[in-house]
């Protein structure tokens, strides 16, 4: 992928760049079509532009051991169009082309050049250095094996968890010395989407073991085998995913692939058997040449070409983006609605479809010729006695996964029916706690949407009392973004907001430029600033929300930093188990 910036990408110069591009690829013998992973998939063209607000994006496939020679080849083909079109002004290209090659310790034969028959020989030569061909032999027998693999600078890998074998950087097995018939795939699901994925990764990981499987799942938390922390840090991305199906330990794996990991490094696995998407928001606009929700709809999309003619894409009825991107999809569907007879659902039913919702207070599911009672609604932690909306829609979402990976629907109940009972089954995700007559609620709610749901659910537990309420936004988030999150947090009345600042997520931003930006939506929003404070710092911010309670009053701590939420949690422990009262001041 080439990102052109600062330059105007009219239909000439693009046209050029494709004609290039592809007679650049025929020269290298690539094939002239993306084939489809599986029978009955439509293939793709391998060249592909994409116009954003940031400018224009230009990408094409490449076989998997041409990856820095295609690079190559898209800077040419962009070079030699900007050159054609105005060659004075781009007189000097090549000399910089050449300059940063040398910078690079590019060998000297092999220069770039502009022309194009000595660019084609050149692009010859640095293939001919990258090929690999006992890989892609090894790398396609797996394909027509159905098997999973993985490739990166850590090394390549055949199979899955308890059933991969593992080669070394740079390493290209030949085919008839690997013991294939040590190599399988495990039960894999991959969770996206706006909000809920973490909880919807836990879930199923926590049904995954009640079925008896050792189980590794990533999220924004880091990598977990059984529940326990393996590593810890945001590895929502590909290293995550690929942390956990090359542990020899896992029996099964449920991966959560954010938006940011997508888009800059791609799915990292080749295959699931269930992929979950939860929603589609406006969050992370902007970023990446993610304009709209039709754009962030594709990006989560991408693990739904992961999956099979025998697995499952669960996709959520009630999300009017995904219902309206569900053509796409070219495997089979499930749906999951808060309505268990919404009109989508009972669509998805006379098809033969699978579905999960809520009917008469509990939760079913049905697929296969089969119906499933997973148990009501009310009694299962993580509802909230039905207020949490948003989880209630998790619930749904896992329970249609977790079938589908072959998990007992009795396995499911019991998980259900106990897992959010304890603020660790869930951490940072509307984690309850009492002190001293003071309701605490810490959550992660990081978007407009993931504020409004956490918001009702503190306004379900307020009974006469104050709502006290922390706020902060990461700064590679736009200003509409920022000022959006205020609304809705001002819509909600809250007694006082404490903004803090987001320390280790400035993201470009000055320090105090995203607390100004909140306070300056919140007072426009309606909001005295007598009822507004500021703090630098997040653990302090929480630590002033507590300060100000009363009796009666609910505090809901958006906190995003580990390190800041194992603080607020040890606090209100020792807030809880010290005698504390609302309105004393706090331990230390």
């Amino acid at each position: 992928m080439l990102d052109v910036v600062g330059v105007e990408a009219d239909d000439a110069l693009l046209a050029g760049w494709r004609a290039r591009a592809a007679r650049g690829r025929a020269h290298l013998g690539w094939p002239s079509v993306v084939a489809a992973r599986y029978a009955g998939r439509r293939q793709r063209e391998p060249l592909a532009v994409r116009r954003h607000r940031g400018g224009t994006t230009l990408a094409l496939a490449a076989p998997i051991d041409q990856l820095f020679v295609a690079t190559e080849l898209n800077e040419w083909a962009l070079a030699a169009s900007l050159y054609e079109r105005d060659p004075q002004r781009w007189s000097a290209l090549e000399q910089g082309m050449i300059q940063a090659a040398r910078e690079a310790t590019s060998p000297p034969a092999l220069l770039p050049v502009l022309d194009e028959a000595a660019a084609f020989e050149r692009l010859t030569q640095l293939a001919r250095l990258e090929a690999r061909p006992a890989l892609l032999k090894a790398i396609a027998r797996a394909e027509s094996a159905g098997l999973g693999w993985l490739l990166d600078d850590e090394g390549f890998s055949l199979g899955e968890g308890i059933g991969h074998a593992g080669f070394p950087p740079g390493a290209s097995p030949r085919p008839e010395l690997v013991r294939w018939h040590n190599l399988r795939n495990i039960p894999t699901a991959l969770v996206t989407g706006s909000n809920g994925k973490t909880t919807t990764v836990r879930l199923l990981a926590a049904c995954a073991r009640a079925a008896g499987l050792r189980t590794g799942h990533n999220c924004t938390d880091g990598v977990f085998l059984d529940g326990r922390l393996v590593v810890s840090g945001d590895f929502s991305g590909p290293m995550g995913a690929r942390t956990v199906l090359r542990d020899a330990r896992v029996q099964a794996a449920i991966v959560e692939a954010a938006r940011g990991g997508l888009l800059r490094r791609g799915s990292a696995v080749n295959r699931a058997d269930v992929a979950v998407i939860t929603n589609v928001s406006l969050d992370h606009i902007g970023a990446y040449g993610i304009d709209d929700l039709e754009g962030m709809a594709a990006v989560k999309l991408i693990v739904a070409n992961l999956v099979g003619p025998r697995g499952l894409v669960v996709l959520n009825a009630d999300d009017p983006t995904l219902a309206r991107f569900a053509a796409r999809v070219e495997a089979p569907l499930g749906w999951f609605a808060l309505d268990a007879d919404a009109e989508a659902l009972r669509a998805a039913r006379a098809r033969g479809g699978a579905t999960c919702g809520v009917r008469d207070g509990r939760l079913v599911s049905t697929g296969g010729g089969a119906s499933h009672d997973l148990g009501a609604i009310d009694a299962m932690p993580l509802s909230f006695g039905g207020s949490a909306a948003y989880n209630v829609a998790n619930l749904a979402a896992a329970g249609l996964a977790a079938l589908a990976l072959g998990i007992a629907p009795a396995a499911v109940r019991e998980v259900f029916g106990r897992f959010g009972g304890s603020p660790a089954d869930n951490a940072g995700r509307l984690m309850r706690f009492e002190a001293g007559g003071l309701q605490v609620i810490v959550d992660y709610a990081h978007n407009p949407e993931g504020l409004q749901g956490v918001l009702e659910v503190a306004r379900h537990l307020m009974a006469g009392g104050r709502l006290l309420l922390l706020l902060g936004q990461a700064g590679d988030r736009g200003d509409a973004d920022i000022a959006a999150l205020a609304t809705v947090a001002a819509r909600a009345r809250p007694d006082h907001v404490v903004i803090k600042e987001m320390e280790s997520h400035l993201r470009g931003r000055a320090p105090g430029e995203v607390p100004g930006l909140l306070r300056r939506a919140l007072l426009a929003a309606g909001m005295d600033a007598s009822q507004l404070h500021m703090q630098g710092a997040e653990i302090e911010a929480a630590r002033t929300v507590l300060a100000l309670a009363r009796p009666g009053d609910v505090a809901l701590l958006p906190v995003h930093g580990n390190l800041a939420r194992s603080e607020v949690v040890a606090l209100v422990g020792r807030m809880r188990s010290g005698g504390w009262q609302a309105g004393e001041r706090l331990p230390a």
